[in-house]
């Protein structure tokens, strides 16, 4: 959920929470893994293929 689209405060907070923790962690797995995570559908696909070493249209097959 959207940071404004929270229908209380307490949620906004919580959003916020989430999204600050979600970047930090990202931020810390491309230290250590020392590039950019691929994003959309890129990322779909590296971590498809990284759980069984196939594709996701391999999988549908």
């Amino acid at each position: 959920m959207a940071i404004e689209q929270a229908p209380t405060p307490e949620g906004k907070q919580s959003s916020k929470n989430l999204h600050e923790a979600a970047a930090g962690e990202e931020r810390k797995v491309e230290a250590e893994k020392g590039s950019d995570l691929k994003k959309g559908a890129d990322r779909v696909e590296e971590r498809s293929r990284s759980s069984d070493g196939k594709g996701p249209g391999e999988k549908q097959s």
